[in-house]
């Protein structure tokens, strides 16, 4: 397999530790010279991509790439990579597997119901709206070319350095209450996972949600986290009173539980974090290593 990776980041860090032992070539992008130079001095084939242009590094590698990873965000233009001048079908002649990173924000709001791939995607932020419009892109492509697929739609995601632990310790934390409310979320242990597997195999993909077993209310992951280090955790906060950026308020205005069934199936795939209780073990471990 000759993978590349637009936008590394958080996850796709995590997704390549697993997956290069499986790899004769990564090439992951950045949009900063910054950042793409300090991922080359960690000896990664990196280059610089922020949706204008096809450096020649970059160029080259998709023309060599039997796997797509997509990462980078969509924005009011659309998909950064699909809407390169120069990137087409052919400049990925070698192509036969893509997985496209999107989120279960395009469900929208089912007042706590339980929602599956099949639902209906009822987006409401614009950055959903922009994840959907992505997420039909590729399809289009994907028809267009017989190429397999793969749309991963994320809850929440966190680890080490970026869990209620981290926040516990930084002073950060909030115990935020809605009544009812409830919140989905992923280990980047299970997306590095879930995506190992599906990039690796033959395996049909198409839609699939990348979510955990249990959706459940925010502040009760900030009281266990709390117990597992000890302290007291923060008090409560009405949902009424808490003094919210527009972007976190509006994570509020969605309420929803949403199914891992199909992947667990799909991929046979077993969670290494079902629950925020393991993912919570796995970040104080990682601390504490």
């Amino acid at each position: 397999m000759r993978l590349v990776m637009i936008g590394y980041g958080f996850s796709c860090a995590a997704i390549a530790r697993e997956i290069t032992p499986h790899c004769a070539g990564l090439h992951v992008t950045a949009r900063g010279e910054e950042k793409v130079a300090r991922l080359r001095g960690e000896g990664l084939d990196a280059s610089r991509f922020d949706g204008t242009f096809l450096s020649d590094g970059l160029a080259q590698a998709l023309a060599h790439a039997t796997h797509l990873l997509v990462s980078a965000p969509p924005d009011e233009n659309g998909d950064p990579l699909l809407r390169t001048p120069g990137f087409t079908p052919r400049a990925v002649p070698q192509l036969n597997r893509i997985a496209y990173l999107s989120t279960v924000g395009i469900y929208g709001d089912h007042q706590g119901r339980w929602v599956d791939e099949d639902s209906v995607p009822k987006p409401v932020s614009r950055r959903s709206h922009q994840r959907l419009a992505a997420e039909l892109a590729w399809q289009d492509l994907a028809r267009g070319t017989g190429v397999e697929l793969g749309i991963f739609r994320l809850s929440g995601i966190y680890g080490p350095g970026r869990s209620a632990i981290d926040n516990l310790r930084a002073g950060t934390a909030r115990r935020i209450v809605k009544p009812g409310q409830v919140f989905n979320r992923i280990h980047v242990l299970d997306i590095a996972g879930a995506l190992t597997k599906a990039l690796t195999g033959n395996t049909s993909l198409g839609i699939l949600n990348l979510t955990d077993d249990e959706p459940c209310p925010p502040q009760d992951v900030v009281a266990h986290a709390a117990a597992m280090l000890k302290i007291s955790p923060p008090p409560e906060t009405p949902f009424e009173k808490a003094d919210l950026s527009p972007m976190g308020r509006s994570f509020y205005g969605e309420n929803k539980r949403v199914s891992n069934a199909r992947i667990k199936v799909r991929l046979d795939y077993a969670f290494r974090c079902p629950t925020y209780r393991e993912g919570l073990i796995d970040c104080l471990g990682a601390q504490a290593a």
